[in-house]
């Protein structure tokens, strides 16, 4: 049972599964961002009117790793958050770039701290938000001073992958961020809430100067036929989505309150998974049983784990797991 990887708990839409049938006798031809219109369907579905900036990538992974290349020269800082998306300091050093890691506030990124880190040398601000792996966001009105504050000339890149499953009012994705500011990219992903980790897509929103510095970088062709005609069918699948944020919204709290009754502390969260302190043994556990987690340690938090929401017997089996442990039953 797979529970570390934050994938969408019920899979992709029946109807991105069933567009991928016959795909077979197109993959001798390279695949057509133009035409397939997804940008176009994205802009439809989130409200932008301007879908000619948006660009597609293999994964926001992909995105991130184009906009060092493109935004970082060697020796330049870029600022990413203590406990924030581990992609951020990778892309950064191997685009020659310095990582600054900016300290977190219990576990939810802090404005005044990353301004501090700002310096002459500062190109990006890097902000998971919601983060991962901690679940916690910053409001609308602190996304809207850290751009106020920082310098013109730092470009800040919002990774919203969690977006969709946020249920909280001041939040937001970045997209108003995004129209109101040229120097501002938000980044979002098909490989959560939409079930398709899989194909590998993701999409950014940016200015058109960015968009097309983005098109020169990023390699040709990354995004493959099958994610784009699956793309196409999943944005547009209402009902699937809702399914599956109503899922979240249910097995979130319930996992949560399932292991305080046991006495944990999990802490809050508005994604699709949270962290938890948990012993070593409890650990080591769930893994002989089967149940896979994410570890903390790659932040030195080696007590903690991030832990994903899965399906009703996955997470039943979770809090069954924790109660035989407590209980002293052997595995």
């Amino acid at each position: 049972m797979r529970l570390d990887l934050n994938e969408g708990a019920l899979g992709p839409s029946p109807k991105a599964i069933k567009a991928l049938s016959g795909i077979g006798s197109k993959i001798h031809t390279y695949p057509a961002e133009s035409t397939s219109g997804l940008v176009e369907a994205i802009g439809v579905r989130y409200r932008i009117n301007d879908p000619s900036r948006i660009v597609l990538g293999c994964g926001s992974d992909e995105l991130i790793r184009a906009l060092t290349q493109a935004y970082l020269e060697p020796g330049e800082e870029a600022i990413h958050t203590q406990y924030g998306f581990l992609q951020f300091p990778t892309a950064i050093k191997i685009a020659g770039g310095i990582p600054v890691s900016a300290p977190d506030n219990h576990y939810t990124a802090n404005v005044d701290a990353i301004l501090e880190r700002i310096t002459s040398r500062t190109k990006i601000v890097f902000l998971a938000n919601p983060n991962n792996p901690t679940g916690t966001y910053l409001s609308n009105k602190e996304l809207k001073r850290l751009r106020v504050e920082l310098p013109q000339r730092v470009l800040l890149v919002l990774d919203a992958a969690y977006a969709e499953y946020v249920q909280i009012h001041d939040y937001s994705a970045g997209i108003d961020l995004v129209e109101q500011n040229d120097n501002t990219v938000m980044l979002r992903t098909f490989s959560k809430m939409y079930g398709m980790a899989g194909l590998r897509l993701g999409w950014a929103y940016c200015s058109a100067d960015i968009a097309n510095t983005l098109y020169a970088v990023k390699p040709p062709y990354s995004v493959n036929t099958p994610a784009l005609l699956a793309g196409v069918a999943a944005i547009n699948d209402l009902k699937f989505q809702k399914k599956s944020v109503d899922h979240n919204a249910v097995w979130l709290p319930w996992l949560q309150n399932e292991f305080k009754k046991l006495g944990m502390k999990p802490y809050s969260s508005v994604a699709n998974f949270f962290i938890i302190r948990l012993p070593k043994q409890a650990r080591e556990y769930l893994a002989k049983r089967g149940i896979i987690v994410r570890s903390m340690s790659d932040y030195g938090k080696h007590e903690f784990i991030r832990i994903s929401i899965g399906l009703e017997d996955d997470n039943r089996a979770v809090i069954q797991t924790m109660v035989d442990f407590f209980n002293g039953i052997e595995v």
